[in-house]
């Protein structure tokens, strides 16, 4: 059985940086990573997908001041967060593709790795 593990959140001041990483169990083939996040009272949002370890992809938001990236041999990835804004507060889950098949889609994802950006 897959299992997903978030790390590396934390509180960090306005403009500042954090890195989280993502590391998958059970040695499933995966064909894509991302990152989503969840912020109190708001659906969650993608924010970052990359694809076979080279087609990333961003949300509107974090465009240009994220950046993701895997490694499918260790089935890891990560998301370097620079120039980070309150908005940004929020908890932050990893999701692997499998296949075709996604596997975290509806419900409960966890606690994840909570990020607050504050003064």
């Amino acid at each position: 059985q897959v299992q997903l593990e978030e790390s590396g959140g934390g509180l960090v001041q306005p403009g500042g940086s954090l890195t989280l990483f993502c590391r998958a169990s059970g040695s499933p083939r995966i064909t894509a990573m991302g990152w989503y996040r969840q912020a109190p009272g708001k659906q969650r949002e993608l924010v970052a997908s990359i694809f076979s370890g080279t087609r990333a992809v961003y949300g509107d938001s974090v465009r240009g001041r994220f950046t993701i990236s895997s490694d499918i041999r260790r089935n890891t990835a990560t998301l370097q967060m620079n120039d980070l804004k309150p908005d940004d507060t929020a908890a932050y889950y990893c999701n692997v593709r499998i296949g075709s098949v996604w596997l975290r889609s509806e419900g409960s994802w966890g606690q994840g790795t909570q990020v607050t950006v504050s003064l």
